[in-house]
C-alpha cells in the first residue's frame, strides 16, 4: 500500500503544482458543458479558491475530485441564478401611468423645492433627519453614531420637520 507524503495541500508549491495541472482541463471541461455565458474561467478560479479556503480538510488524491465537485457546483448555482434573472426579465415593467401630465410636472416641483429645502437645513439636521427617515434608524442609533444624546436627535429632527412643513404645502411624512 502507497503511503501518502502529503496530508493536505497547504503547502504552496503542491497547491500550486495541483493548480497547474488541473486548472485548463476545469475551465475546459466548464466551457463544453455550460459554455461561456456562464463565466468558466472565473468559476474554475473560485472552486480553486475554496480548494485553498479548505486546503487542510483536502489530501492531494482528493484535490482533482473537490475542484471539480466545487466548480460543477457553483455552475449550476449559476444557472439557477440566470433563470431567476430571465423570469423576472421577461415580466415587463408597466410602460404608462395613469397620471395626467400635469400631475408629473408638479411632482416634479414638489420634489426639485423638497431638495432645496433640504439643502436650507443645517447640516446636522439634514443628517439626523434623512438617517431617521431615509435609513430608518432609531433615535438613540442615530445619537451613538454622531456622538451626542438622544434628546438633541429629537430636537434636530422636530426642527428639520417643522422647516418642512413651513416651507412646503402639504408635507405630511410618517
Amino acid at each position: 500500500m502507497k503511503k501518502d507524503l502529503h496530508q493536505n495541500i497547504c503547502e504552496e508549491t503542491l497547491f500550486a503544482s495541483i493548480y497547474n495541472k488541473y486548472a485548463k482541463s476545469l475551465h475546459d471541461f466548464l466551457y463544453y458543458r455550460y459554455g461561456e455565458n456562464l463565466n468558466p474561467g472565473d468559476k474554475s478560479h473560485d472552486a480553486f479558491v475554496k480548494l485553498w479556503e479548505n486546503c487542510k480538510n483536502v489530501t492531494p488524491e482528493k484535490a482533482k475530485s473537490f475542484v471539480y465537485t466545487t466548480a460543477n457546483n457553483l455552475m449550476l448555482n449559476e444557472v439557477k441564478h440566470q433563470k431567476v434573472v430571465l423570469k423576472y426579465k421577461s415580466i415587463a415593467p408597466k410602460g404608462y401611468t395613469n397620471e395626467n401630465p400635469e400631475f408629473l410636472l408638479e411632482k416634479e416641483q414638489y420634489y426639485k423645492k423638497y431638495q432645496e429645502v433640504l439643502g436650507n437645513l443645517s447640516e446636522e439636521q439634514r443628517t439626523a433627519f434623512m438617517m431617521s427617515k431615509v435609513e430608518g434608524k432609531k433615535h438613540q442609533e442615530i445619537a451613538d453614531i454622531l456622538g451626542v444624546t438622544k434628546k438633541v436627535v429629537e430636537y434636530r429632527i422636530y426642527s428639520a420637520f417643522d422647516s418642512l412643513k413651513k416651507e412646503l404645502e402639504n408635507f405630511k411624512i410618517k
